[in-house]
């Protein structure tokens, strides 16, 4: 056998294989079409006539279904020629910042999230191992009529500040490479994965780039699937997802596309949290709660099928999960 002895050869040798699960790069790991996240059927938490099935995007390779979305916005920052001699910056509420920082330190970019002070610890913990500088902001930065925005309107102001560093902002909200994303993406990994045969697309209402992407995607194959939005109560504390009670809708979120908005709030969400982990084995975080406890409100038939996103992983909530658990989550002597 021919001995591999130089590192020029071993590269040659050891080429992307995704059949065998090999990559040269952490980046080859994104999803799409031919690499799609799984779709695994939810058995015991919801009626037994649902049909659903969760797109498991927590096992991507930066930990959320915004893998997706910063991938896409870098990518058209790239193209335009945004990027260079800038600093990026991003209003986040931890996993479009995740995905971000990690993409941005494979190209050398520096980057900066700014982000709700309400957020667990473990996103903003995250953010600086990926080297991200982490502004973390207080409610009443913004105008009371929208009060949970005031991560965009403090990101906005560094791109408009005059301090000697250009930003640019990746501006997930108003970004149609967001919707892009899940257009080119989450919607047809859907349609492949069911054979076409769906009936209800589940997605929270957060950016609005997942639910008009992958909605419109699904639509225009199939005009009569019905594209659910969940969206919390106001005050709430399902990070990732927005009450538009208290904030406004994103400029990208297609209405036209959502048939129903099923209203979902905190104590149900994390109900049902606690019911995937423990019924399921799914480690989710609470944003599929809500998306399966909107699932089972559809009252769909035997032969429906539903598909819901289920966003990221409970990984990043442990101590949002310890605080509810209360005395339960105590060890026994």
């Amino acid at each position: 056998m021919t001995r591999i002895n130089t590192r020029a050869s071993l590269i040659k040798h050891l080429a992307n294989d995704r059949q065998l699960r090999r990559y040269g790069d952490i980046r080859d790991l994104l999803p799409g079409p031919d690499n799609p996240t799984p779709l695994v059927r939810v058995n015991r938490v919801t009626p037994p006539d649902l049909q659903l099935f969760l797109k498991l995007e927590w096992l991507n390779p930066f930990g959320s279904v915004k893998d997706r979305t910063a991938a896409h916005l870098l990518a058209g920052l790239v193209e335009r020629g945004e990027l260079a001699d800038a600093q990026l910056v991003e209003a986040s509420s931890g996993n479009t910042g995740i995905a971000l920082a990690a993409l941005a330190a494979h190209m050398g970019v520096q980057l900066t999230v700014t982000i709700p002070d309400g957020v667990p610890e473990e996103k903003k913990t995250l953010l600086r191992m990926l080297g991200a500088e982490v502004w973390e902001t207080p409610d009443d930065l913004c105008p009371v009529d929208h009060p949970k925005d005031g991560a965009i309107a403090l990101a906005r102001s560094l791109v408009a500040s005059d301090t000697g560093t250009r930003y640019v902002m990746a501006d997930q909200y108003e970004n149609y490479d967001n919707v892009r994303a899940h257009y080119e993406t989450t919607g047809p990994e859907i349609w492949r994965q069911t054979n076409g045969h769906l009936q209800y697309f589940l997605a929270g209402l957060g950016t609005g780039g997942t639910i008009t992407g992958a909605g419109r995607f699904l639509k225009e194959q199939d005009p009569t699937i019905r594209v659910i939005g969940i969206e919390p109560q106001a005050g709430h504390r399902i990070p990732g997802l927005r009450s538009f009670k208290e904030a406004k809708p994103p400029g990208i979120l297609d209405w036209t596309l959502i048939d129903d908005v099923i209203q979902v709030d905190d104590d149900p969400a994390y109900d049902v949290t606690e019911r995937l982990f423990r019924e399921e084995g799914f480690i989710v975080g609470p944003s599929t709660g809500a998306v399966v406890h909107a699932a089972s409100q559809l009252g769909a038939g035997g032969n429906e099928v539903a598909v819901g996103i289920s966003a990221d992983s409970g990984l990043k909530y442990m101590s949002y999960f310890a605080e509810r658990l209360g005395d339960e989550g105590l060890p026994t002597v």
